[in-house]
């Protein structure tokens, strides 16, 4: 197993709770959200200056618009535009509302047609016992329908295979990642089975957010374990990225020049009910890193939103 150990952050960004990272190329800029302080970051980093934006309702995950300015997201609610202007545009608000004050999206990611996958996450009170579920919106047809009603956990990391015909999913309480057969031509997911069941592995924590090389590799953040690993594309770890002054690793995303750095999110220890003592043990929490993997690996540039 290869190791790389990164020794401090290219940016205290001092999130709460660090999530969904999306470079984009044209500007050099990576985005990314504070869902807890409900943010959205705008970090140039080239010269490391940081603006931000922030909004009424928590921000969950981000990509890219093709040929539009701003960014499309999902909200707690649902999926929207975020204008250059800084304003909120709805596009579905899926959720039944009953359901609305137990449960909400999370992570998401649009496949190679500019479709947005987005999930949500459980309630576990014995109540309501609401699922996390997979939706789908097609910006095509302007339809938004479930294309997994689980049950899921914490629905997580998103990401596909470099030919786009495996869908990759991470429920992250069960620690397991997923993996689908995926039609891009339809926007259909078939044949869920597990690809990493990551406590059976021996791994402390929870997979957390993934992002994808040009190898077909997946790069897992580990919630409460202080490290990335990299999976094959048979679910066989062969290298991890260890980060000893953080605790929850949150996400990652490739950018830079040549696609060969890997921006990282991370959380403050006391973020999601967590023991806010540990910070002093992990004191960079909370804070954005880059890996950079120049000459040894590449990563492939996410979809974005039509």
């Amino acid at each position: 197993m290869r190791k790389i150990v990164v020794d401090g952050p290219l940016f205290r960004s001092n999130c709460t709770l660090g999530e969904a990272p999306i470079y984009d190329p044209v500007t050099a800029i990576l985005h990314f959200v504070d869902i807890v302080e409900r943010k959205v970051h705008h970090l140039n980093t080239v010269d490391l200056t940081l603006t931000t934006d922030e909004y009424d309702i928590p921000i969950t995950s981000l990509v890219l618009r093709r040929n539009a300015p701003g960014l499309a997201c999902t909200t707690a609610q649902g999926f929207a535009l975020l204008n250059s202007d800084g304003s909120l545009e709805y596009l579905a608000k899926p959720l039944r509302q009953e359901h609305v004050p137990f449960t909400r999206f999370n992570d998401g990611a649009c496949d190679a047609k500019g479709r947005y996958i987005a999930g949500t996450v459980y309630s576990p009170d014995t109540e309501h016992k609401i699922p996390g579920q997979l939706f789908l919106y097609d910006p095509n047809d302007r339809t938004c329908k479930i294309v997994d009603e689980g049950p899921f956990t914490d629905s997580n990391g998103l990401g596909w295979s470099p030919d786009g015909k495996v869908f990759y999913f991470t429920d992250s309480i069960t620690n397991l990642i997923y993996m689908y057969d995926y039609d891009v031509e339809q926007g259909t997911l078939n044949n869920r089975r597990t690809l990493v069941d990551a406590k059976q592995l021996g791994y402390g924590g929870f997979c957390d957010g993934l992002c994808v090389d040009c190898d077909g590799g997946i790069w897992s953040a580990r919630w409460g374990d202080s490290r990335i690993c990299r999976f094959t594309a048979s679910g066989e770890a062969d290298l991890e990225i260890v980060f000893p002054t953080v605790l929850n690793v949150t996400s990652c995303c490739f950018g830079g020049l040549n696609n060969d750095k890997l921006y990282v999110t991370s959380s403050h220890c006391g973020a999601m009910n967590g023991d806010s003592s540990l910070q002093e043990k992990y004191p960079d929490s909370g804070q954005i890193f880059m890996v950079d993997l120049a000459g040894q690996f590449k990563g492939r540039e996410r979809y974005p939103f039509v």
